[in-house]
């Protein structure tokens, strides 16, 4: 407790900072990483656990951690609080991306880069594409906006884990695992999209609550609230970086999309543990279902407040003025 006191004036800094940051592109970052994981990382290290304990080897690598959304390896021969052993590492690259070769029947590695690269084209294009809105259709503007979220956070967490790797040598998680081709609710949320908050959520919320629910209702289904737990709190920090970004109080939608997600998962993971092995669907059908349930609810829930406070319009405007800023450098970095 004498630790957590000491880090008040932190939790302080890192609530306050975001709200003299009227970028959405600096802001809405700077948000996540301090509000929200920052501030959950300091706590867990106030009671021995997380990603900060045990400590760090140096205080770069501690404020580096703190501060960024960085999950580094457990069995990484880099990792900074594990011996260095070369052979115990059998996982792939961090760089490259494991893929089937339907020709050679032996896998392929896709460089991240590449994949990232890639990406970015994609983003380039979408954007290029918003000077059309006036004449595309509500739903072709909602699936552009779907493609820009997923692609945007990506690339950010990318840009700005890519420094840390460098620098610190570390070898690090991915944030994402290619979430489009999940097959299920649980897949999506657990093993493929924004696996930070995850990793994050689970020693502060989903582990403590799986305990205490353990006593009650015994250890196969205390996974049950826990789950369901860990997503109110998603949704409240959600609701949390909302308020940052329009500065209105909030109406708690995402809230309440965060709830529906998990009692999904809950429902899912409860049909699992009745049926397994009796029955599956293919992943030709639970695939385009799992992305439709999360587009449809993300339509109802997750984007009004984004379209009603004009976030989306923010967003938008913002990217002349930072082509114009790169511009302008590069200029002055020819003469």
């Amino acid at each position: 407790m004498m630790r957590l006191l000491s880090l008040l004036p932190i939790f302080y800094l890192f609530i306050t900072l975001p709200l003299s940051l009227n970028s959405f592109h600096i802001g809405g970052p700077t948000t996540f990483f301090l509000v929200w994981l920052g501030n959950f990382k300091l706590i867990l290290f106030a009671f021995d656990y997380g990603p900060l304990y045990p400590l760090p080897p140096t205080l770069l690598h501690f404020i580096s951690v703190a501060c960024l959304p960085l999950k580094i390896k457990q069995d990484s021969p880099q990792s900074i609080n594990k011996p260095q052993n070369a052979k115990c590492n059998k996982n792939p690259s961090p760089d490259s991306e494991t893929r089937p070769n339907p020709t050679a029947g032996s896998v392929t590695k896709v460089p991240k880069s590449i994949l990232l690269v890639i990406k970015t084209v994609l983003l380039a294009m979408i954007i290029r594409a918003y000077e059309h809105r006036p004449n595309l259709h509500p739903c072709v503007i909602f699936a552009l906006y779907c493609c820009h979220i997923y692609l945007g956070v990506e690339i950010v967490l990318a840009l700005v884990v890519a420094p840390a790797r460098a620098i610190l040598g570390l070898e690090l998680e991915p944030q994402f695992n290619e979430p489009y081709l999940a097959t299920s609710l649980q897949d999506f949320w657990g093993r493929r999209w924004n696996l930070v908050v995850s990793s994050i959520l689970r020693p502060t919320v989903y582990i403590p609550v799986r305990r205490i629910f353990t006593n009650v209702v015994g250890s196969r289904w205390a996974a049950l609230p826990a789950v369901v737990a860990a997503f109110v709190v998603s949704g409240l920090m959600h609701e949390v970086i909302y308020y940052y970004l329009t500065r209105v109080p909030p109406t708690w939608e995402v809230t309440w999309f965060f709830v529906l997600h998990g009692i999904c998962v809950a429902i899912e993971i409860a049909v699992k543990t009745r049926f397994t092995g009796r029955w599956q669907l293919h992943r030709a059908v639970s695939g385009p279902l799992t992305l439709g349930f999360v587009a449809a609810t993300g339509a109802w829930l997750f984007f009004p407040q984004i379209l009603r406070n004009r976030v989306d319009e923010k967003i938008i405007n913002e990217y002349p003025i930072l082509v114009d800023f790169v511009k302008v450098h590069l200029s002055f970095q020819k003469l």
